[in-house]
């Protein structure tokens, strides 16, 4: 069987191929089918089931540039090792799940099967707990289904909210009051939000009140109807302060608790809020719990090694 793929134009090309082709050579490497290029186009021949895959792989990375994302080596690695475990017929689902678009005009969608697992669970249910290593778009996708329920006038108002464990009583050694205080750690929800919405917008909605970023310990005594609520960094959430959070859950909302169990900040022999109420809410109606991999981190390939490297670490001392 022979068939061929066609690009757009020189920059979609050099995009798919890779820099210095390395994206072509690891799909070359992977494949007995033969591959070759011609000025805009990719000719294909060899096994019919083959040919059929590499062309899919070659279209799924057109669609990542053609969405406005830089396409990463790992894109392409990530795909070869679906396919590689039969699961490609899922890759072409994250292709047609647009959450939204950032203010820059660029598509977020989930990049892994993981993380559309993750995003179909926040769609499904009323409460979603979202653990996971750093990288694999935990806090982002949260923030970026919030924001477009707040589009779509599902909710009034966005709340994100993270414990400030780092600061402990160290917080009054920090200029400013108390908001200024804890700002540095709400930092990435602030970030992302500014990516997603723009920082006219943003300001625009936290001015009017729509929009609260706030600690974990000014929710207590709160009821919140029609919000989306995010909580960032969870696993720093005693048990406590988890009950506290679930329990502001009001009539019209939504809740996402997420974290990384394997970076907990608490003091030590302090169980993690986090971990505890995965145990507890498993199979609870209304509760959705995604966990996340390495296989699902979307940052620089090498993050995924780090994380694999400290796992292996971990588990030679849990065997002593």
């Amino acid at each position: 069987m022979t068939t061929r793929v066609m690009f757009s134009n020189n920059a979609e090309a050099v995009a798919v191929l890779g820099k210095n082709d390395e994206h072509i050579k690891l799909i070359r490497s992977a494949f007995s089918a033969h591959i070759s290029t011609r000025g805009d186009v990719i000719n294909i021949s060899g096994l019919d089931d083959e040919v059929k895959a590499v062309k899919a792989l070659f279209s799924q990375l057109q669609n990542i540039h053609r969405s406005g994302n830089v396409i990463q080596k790992r894109d392409v690695e990530y795909r070869l090792s679906m396919l590689e475990a039969n699961k490609s017929g899922k890759l072409s689902e994250l292709c047609d799940d647009i959450i939204i678009m950032s203010s820059r005009g660029r598509q977020i969608k989930p990049k892994t099967i993981g993380q559309k697992t993750y995003i179909d669970a926040i769609r499904k249910n009323f409460i979603t707990i979202g653990i996971g290593p750093a990288g694999t778009g935990k806090t982002y996708l949260a923030v970026a289904m919030a924001a477009l329920a707040l589009r779509n006038r599902e909710v009034e108002r966005l709340i994100l909210t993270r414990p400030a464990v780092e600061a402990g009583e160290k917080l009054g050694f920090l200029p400013g009051d108390m908001q200024e205080k804890v700002n540095p750690y709400l930092r990435p929800l602030y970030d992302a939000l500014n990516d997603i919405l723009g920082v006219e917008l943003f300001q625009k909605y936290t001015a009017r009140g729509i929009i609260e970023v706030a600690p974990l310990a000014y929710m207590r005594g709160r009821t919140l109807d029609d919000a989306y609520i995010v909580l960032d960094e969870a696993q720093n959430a005693t048990p406590e302060q988890m009950k506290m959070f679930l329990t502001r859950l009001g009539f019209g909302s939504k809740m996402i608790a997420v974290g990384d169990v394997t970076q907990v900040d608490l003091p030590v022999r302090q169980l993690s809020g986090l971990e505890q109420v995965a145990q507890i809410l498993d199979g609870v109606d209304g509760i959705g719990i995604v966990y996340l991999n390495e296989t699902d981190v979307v940052r620089h390939e090498v993050v995924g090694r780090i994380i694999m490297a400290y796992a292996r670490q971990e588990a030679k001392h849990s065997d002593c």
